[in-house]
Parts: C-alpha cells; sequence; structure tokens
C-alpha cells in the first residue's frame, strides 16, 4: 500500500477536495462520486471499498469505527475534525502534510484527528 487517497463525505466542503487534487493528492468527494445522501456507514463501507480514508466533520463516523472493530470490519481510515477547528485553507494544508507522512497501510483501522 502506497500513499493515502483522501475521500470527503458530504459533511465537508467539495473544495477540500479539489484543493487537495491540485496539490498532487488523490481525493475525491461524495458530490463526484454520487453517494450524496448515503448513511454514514454506506460512506464508510464505499471508502474502504475504495481504499480510501475518510476526511468528514462528523463524530458519528468515529462511533461507528468503534463497532466495526468490535465486529472485526476493516476500513481505510477515518480522518476527523471539528468543521470550525480550521478554515478551508488550513484543512487542506494539514491534509496535504498528513498524506506526505503516513501511507495507507497505516491508516488502516486508525482514527487521525486533524
Amino acid at each position: 500500500m502506497g500513499k493515502i487517497r483522501v475521500y470527503t463525505n458530504e459533511s465537508v466542503n467539495v473544495i477540500i477536495a479539489e484543493g487537495l487534487k491540485r496539490r498532487g493528492v488523490d481525493a475525491f468527494c461524495a458530490r463526484d462520486t454520487g453517494k450524496l445522501g448515503l448513511t454514514d456507514e454506506a460512506q464508510l463501507v464505499y471508502a474502504a471499498s475504495e481504499k480510501a480514508a475518510i476526511f468528514t466533520h462528523d463524530t458519528d463516523f468515529i462511533q461507528i469505527a468503534a463497532r466495526w472493530m468490535d465486529e472485526g470490519k476493516t476500513h481505510h481510515g477515518i480522518i476527523y475534525c471539528h468543521q470550525k477547528s480550521y478554515p478551508i485553507g488550513e484543512c487542506v494544508r494539514r491534509l496535504r502534510m498528513l498524506t506526505s507522512v503516513l501511507t495507507s497501510k497505516e491508516m488502516v483501522n486508525h482514527i487521525e484527528f486533524l
């Protein structure tokens, strides 16, 4: 496994995925993949099927990840940031940095707080 792919769910401004793409990160969003309106669990299933870490502002993903761990299910990482913690540009910068220091293998079943 190599570089982290980043999938942003619908709670995240699409500009973040676009900013990551412009900086060479393999990033995509729920809007562009036709995944708007899916449940949080379905979003995580989709991200896992794409071998992508999901970037979200939704704390429900942390609870889902804990349940998945108990059930022996695998995800490819959750990156959480409270929506008001950082402006868009800072989120892009921090996500870009994260993708340059961690591998996709290191993100498996891992939760990272931005």
